[in-house]
């Protein structure tokens, strides 16, 4: 079974970032926010690193928490 295919998007005035990573190269991912957040010419900042970074958190306990869990079946 391959890795599965995650993604955050955020909107931050008329920009849209969208950020697609397999599931294990997280800290790739935290390495992009770092790279933007540091780019002065970048509207994407601390804050909005923060915000991606939290988001997925989220969604890695959701995904633990799936695979401990049985879905409920209907």
């Amino acid at each position: 079974m391959s890795p599965a295919r995650r993604s955050l998007s955020m909107v931050k005035g008329e920009h849209r970032y969208v950020f697609r990573y397999v599931e294990g190269r997280e800290a790739d991912l935290l390495g992009s926010f770092v790279m933007l957040a540091d780019d002065p010419d970048c509207e994407f900042d601390w804050f909005d690193a923060a915000v991606l970074s939290y988001r997925m958190g989220q969604q890695l306990s959701q995904c633990e928490c799936e695979a401990v869990l049985p879905l409920e079946q209907g």
